[in-house]
């Protein structure tokens, strides 16, 4: 399988006063806001560590639900939470926190799924960072 999906991003004026949006192909995201105050304070927009965040907390759970699958087991529900640490200029650490329910399953078994899921979720693969994860079975 083989696809490309786009984004586009548009910035006027300088880093700390200008401003710009983003926007994804299937306009989820059409037009919204950044700025210095979106990435480094907290105003109102997004920003570039919360859509990697975003990005891979939603590709981890749904890696993490086809694992689960193939091996038999029906996800009642999974939540991931990634937090993603910007320190001086570079991206340090993102942790996975994860909160299952999964009839049937072991605590050892949703671990090592998990933490498959992990290690071979494009987004993973692609990030050059400390990733960690902790597991939560319900």
């Amino acid at each position: 399988m083989k696809f490309t999906r786009r984004a586009n991003a548009n910035w006027k004026g300088t880093g700390m006063e200008g401003k710009g949006t983003i926007s994804t192909q299937s306009t989820t995201l059409d037009n919204a806001q950044l700025s210095f105050k979106t990435r480094f304070e907290e105003g109102v927009g997004t920003n570039p560590e919360e859509l990697i965040a975003a990005a891979h907390s939603g590709c981890f759970t749904m890696q993490l639900s086809f694992l689960l699958s193939e091996a038999g087991f029906i996800p009642e529900d999974l939540s991931t939470e990634a937090k993603v640490t910007f320190e001086d200029g570079t991206i340090t650490l993102i942790q996975l926190i994860l909160n299952g329910k999964v009839p049937g399953i072991t605590e050892e078994d949703f671990q090592k799924a998990a933490q498959k899921a992990k290690e071979i979720c494009p987004i993973s693969k692609l990030l050059n960072t400390e990733i960690t994860l902790s597991v939560t079975l319900n």
